[in-house]
């Protein structure tokens, strides 16, 4: 028998386990992934934005706008930062490796990528990409030798159960369970 030739490549794969893990998340206008994967195509760790460990969603401030200290922006942990820390391995194993993020990351989780040695940062959306942070987070991948590329799925997956994944021509990206 043949294998079959419809099957999800390394990036596919791991883009759309990204987009998975930022359904996670409980912010109300952005739900961001991270998947940190080792030189050898083995995940290390996840991580999606959210409030810090114990402080309590229902008391989070969620909010866009309004007085800095009621908005989530001082609070929120990025979905970069999650995933390395979340990371229970030792810190060695992170050098070399790529992160797949669903929005480009930050000024302040670039930093983190960089001082953990993370060599490839593989985003799906730049939508800040005219903001000082981000402008600031080029340029510090660009010094540092840290490659950037842009990678986003442009079809839809259906996952059925105890079969296969099946690409579906689609431009939003959607996961349906179907049983046989």
């Amino acid at each position: 028998m043949n294998q079959r030739n419809n099957y999800l490549n390394w990036d596919e794969t791991y883009m759309l386990i990204a987009k998975t893990i930022a359904g996670r998340s409980k912010d109300p206008s952005s739900q961001v992934g991270a998947v940190i994967v080792s030189e050898d195509n083995r995940v290390l760790s996840l991580g999606y934005n959210g409030a810090p460990n114990g402080f309590d969603d229902n008391e989070f401030p969620w909010a866009r706008e309004g007085e800095e200290l009621e908005t989530k922006y001082p609070y929120v942990c990025h979905g970069e930062l999650n995933a390395i820390s979340n990371y229970r391995g030792d810190k060695k194993s992170l050098v070399g490796a790529k992160i797949y993020v669903t929005l480009f990351p930050c000024n302040e989780c670039t930093k983190l990528i960089i001082q953990n040695g993370i060599k490839e940062v593989i985003y799906a959306c730049d939508k800040y990409a005219n903001t000082n942070g981000v402008k600031a987070s080029k340029r510090m991948l660009d010094k540092c030798n840290v490659t950037y590329r842009y990678f986003d799925l442009d079809y839809d997956v259906e996952i059925k159960a105890h079969d296969t994944i099946k690409k579906v021509d689609n431009p939003k990206i959607r996961a349906r369970v179907k049983e046989n």
